[in-house]
């Protein structure tokens, strides 16, 4: 447990720019706090101590403001920066040198049952706001925008986005997607479309009766030379 808050502390140090030392860290940071409390009550959890467990939980909670269920598989160097309302399920799992920030829920939804958490590769990210929900693997080095609300699994490496999230790049590469998918500005419009087929129909029509008048006009002149 020694050696877990170790990489912690120096997980912290490396990726937040704002860590001045390890006494900081250690007596400063909730998210911190949060993975320190998190150790014992996930131990306690799996020896089928419940109550001791989520009592520890709870406090945990209340201190920090981050709820990690006792259930939850927390990896080594796991940042939870800032920290507030993070909320990490009893099936998730997040793997070593995750980075996860304020306002993150890797939560269920409601319809599975056994494993209804996502699961975290390594080194991935998830940014504030984002809701990683079901039981869903995310590979590793992927990275969630913040607000994202992610609804299938992510392939490693890859960049996703938007309510769903929609993955925008793979190995460092944009993933071709079709233009009106992403493109807000160029939208369609329903209404105007209709409009430019009913004048392209109008205007068939009238070369249509145009063509009738001709017709009749004709057959006229022809009878008169005949009479």
């Amino acid at each position: 447990m020694l050696d877990s808050i170790k990489q912690d502390i120096e997980a912290i140090k490396e990726r937040d720019p704002a860590a001045r030392n390890s006494l900081e860290v250690l007596l400063l940071y909730s998210g911190l706090h949060a993975i320190m409390l998190h150790r014992p009550a996930h131990w306690l959890y799996r020896r089928r101590a419940y109550f001791p467990a989520r009592l520890i939980s709870q406090f945990s909670r209340f201190i920090t403001g981050i709820e990690i269920h006792p259930g939850a598989v927390i990896g080594n160097g796991v940042l939870i920066d800032h920290g507030s309302g993070v909320v990490i399920g009893e099936t998730a799992e997040v793997g070593d040198n995750c980075t996860i920030y304020q306002g993150v829920t890797l939560g269920g939804t409601g319809k599975d049952k056994g494993k209804r958490h996502p699961t975290l590769g390594k080194d991935v990210m998830v940014g504030s706001g984002a809701k990683i929900l079901g039981p869903y693997v995310i590979g590793d080095g992927s990275k969630i925008a913040s607000n994202a609300v992610v609804l299938q699994p992510l392939p490693s490496n890859s960049t996703a986005v938007g309510v769903p999230a929609r993955v925008v790049r793979v190995e460092g590469k944009k993933v071709a997607t079709r233009r009106n998918q992403l493109d807000h500005v160029h939208t369609p419009d329903p209404v105007s479309q209709e409009l430019c087929r009913l004048n392209a129909e109008l205007k068939r029509l009238r070369r249509r009766i145009e063509e009738i008048e001709d017709e009749k006009t004709n057959h006229k002149e022809n009878d008169r030379e005949v009479i």
